[in-house]
């Protein structure tokens, strides 16, 4: 069972536009991973995103590329500062989940995930990238088994 958790693409600043929608460079980072994802056979069953602007732009891009069953919503409650201890016991349950949020949202799900704490913090997420965790089913424990990235430093 994989869960999918990707970081928001760039956005522009709230001096240029209070909502903070996804830049030109914004777009076409989340375009170029969305494509790769689905070139790589990435399957999705639904997209899940934050209300904000820019996790929904980037929820979707994803969905026109990798077309999950289920489709893609909002949810409320993966916002940046939101507690992730009751996600990490909800998405035991979903199979092939993505989220799309932000920071420091995905460093401590992924953390808390693995360790079963927040931190410290065991991945640096990009703006547009994708973390793939699977689930042993066997001894219950998450595991990153890949990421796509817009940009390798």
């Amino acid at each position: 069972m994989h869960l999918y958790l990707v970081q928001h693409g760039r956005q522009l600043s709230k001096e240029i536009d209070s909502s903070q929608p996804l830049s030109e460079e914004g777009l076409g980072e989340v375009e170029t991973i969305a494509q790769l994802a689905a070139d790589k056979g990435v399957c999705v069953q639904r997209i899940e995103h934050s209300s904000k602007t820019r996790a929904r732009e980037t929820a979707s891009r994803l969905n026109q590329w990798l077309h999950p069953p289920e489709g893609m919503a909002q949810r409320g409650d993966i916002g940046p500062l939101d507690d992730v201890a009751p996600l990490a016991q909800e998405v035991r349950s979903r199979p092939n989940l993505m989220l799309v949020g932000h920071l420091p949202f995905l460093d401590r799900l992924t953390t808390y995930l693995i360790l079963g704490k927040t931190a410290p913090t065991l991945f640096r997420f990009q703006n547009a990238g994708i973390v793939c965790l699977d689930l042993d089913e066997e001894n219950g424990q998450w595991g990153i088994v890949w990421t796509l990235m817009p940009h390798v430093r």
